[in-house]
Order: structure tokens, then sequence, then C-alpha cells
């Protein structure tokens, strides 16, 4: 089953990899997270329930479940998004969101706003994100809505 993890994304790879673009936002991780936000517009929650939700931009359902309709439609690989607030602070989300690799190296988890240390990325796609740095943004503002 763990193989099928890494195939399902690298084929779903070029549906949501043109949905970001070239960032040039630093970020800094400390004390387990990443605190400073990554744009000056604060995430707008609905706007993160919308990309979580549609699994074309973020793909997050592919592996999570959540509170979403269409539970049928939802992964198990991963840990439920129900609670994230609870389980986890912004700073902690926004870490596991730009780049999950850095909490757990082994993850299968997409690194939604890095660009360096990816392997197998397509030509089009090396040097862009998956996500823009406010949909990073609005994705954490609305998972830490889950309490």
């Amino acid at each position: 089953m763990r193989l099928a993890v890494p195939l399902l994304l690298a084929l779903a790879l070029p549906a949501f990899a043109l949905t970001g673009g070239a960032q040039t936002v630093a970020w800094r991780v400390a004390d387990g997270g990443i605190a400073q936000p990554l744009t000056a517009q604060a995430g707008d929650a609905e706007r993160g329930r919308a990309l979580v939700a549609n699994r074309q931009t973020s793909l997050c359902l592919l592996c999570h479940s959540g509170p979403f309709e269409q539970p049928g439609f939802q992964g198990n690989l991963a840990p439920p998004l129900d609670g994230a607030g609870t389980r986890w602070n912004s700073a902690q989300l926004r870490l596991r969101i730009v780049d999950s690799r850095q909490v757990n190296p082994e993850s299968v988890m997409p690194a939604f706003f890095a660009v360096t240390g990816l392997q197998q990325v397509g030509r089009n796609w090396q040097g862009q994100t998956v996500l823009t740095a406010q949909q990073v943004e609005d994705v954490v503002a609305f998972l830490v809505t889950l309490k």
C-alpha cells in the first residue's frame, strides 16, 4: 500500500502543480513550526476550506478525511483533518503544509510550498510551488478552525 500513495501523487502532480507559482517568500522553521505568515494578508478560512475540499487543486482529500460532504471520496491514509486546530497551532500547521518533510523526512505528503530537495519534478514544474503563499495562509486559517 505504501507504494500506491507515491504513485497516486505522481500521477496527479501535473493537475495540481499548475495552481501554484514561482515564489520568493522565505520561510524559517523554529520551535517545530513556521511562526511568520507567508503573506501580509491574513488567511481566509472560507477560501481555505474551498481549497482543501477541491481535490484537483490541493489533493488534501486524496489522503485525509475531514468535515466535508461526500465522505466516500475522502482518504484514510493520513490523519483526519477533524481536530487539526486542536492538535497543532498555526505555526505547526503552516510547516506541515509548506514542507511536511521538515516534520517527517519519510512523509509522502507533497511539499506544497517548497521548491528545493524535491525528486522527479517535471521540467515545466521545476521551481514552482504547488500552492501560492496566500493559498497556504488560507488553508492554515481554515485548519485552525477545526477544533
